[in-house]
């Protein structure tokens, strides 16, 4: 069984990667779109850093 070290990054494909979970909550990634992905995502970011994550959400996604 691997160990990781605290803080270590770990990537996989998004076609992949069924559910995100943080302290926040569980965000469902799976069958959703582009637009839901990013929604569910920044619902389990930090409080302090949704505001953000829309306002850049938004610029990319609409623009």
């Amino acid at each position: 069984m691997p160990i990781l070290d605290p803080g270590a990054i770990v990537s996989v494909s998004r076609n992949i990667t069924d559910m995100v979970v943080t302290e926040y909550g569980v965000a469902k990634l799976r069958q959703r779109t582009v637009k839901q992905r990013v929604e569910n995502l920044i619902a389990v970011a930090h409080p302090d850093f949704r505001a953000e994550l829309r306002k850049q959400a938004n610029h990319y996604m609409y623009y």
